[in-house]
């Protein structure tokens, strides 16, 4: 007696793929990029405002910023995307 078993395997498509690619890269530019501003943030704090709390929260709005522009750019872009021409 054979028993037939279910892959379990999902079968992945290429368009999904692509963007669980991007996703990938714009959420761990977007944690680069606020890490890098917090820590612009703190040491201009440190050296330059006495401690104070505002540059931190400038420089993490900034690297949030940052990581949602190139996270626009990379999903408006076309690279890796199949075109049709009619």
């Amino acid at each position: 007696m054979s028993q037939k078993t279910a892959s379990t395997n999902a079968i992945t498509t290429p368009s999904a793929t692509i963007l669980d690619n991007r996703w990938d890269v714009v959420l761990s530019n977007t944690v680069v990029k606020t890490g890098m501003g917090f820590a612009a943030g703190a040491i201009a704090s440190v050296l330059l405002f006495k401690r104070r709390a505002f540059p931190v929260w400038v420089g993490i709005g900034f690297g949030l910023g940052r990581g949602y522009s190139e996270g626009d750019a990379i999903f408006r872009s076309s690279a890796g995307l199949r075109s049709v021409s009619i």
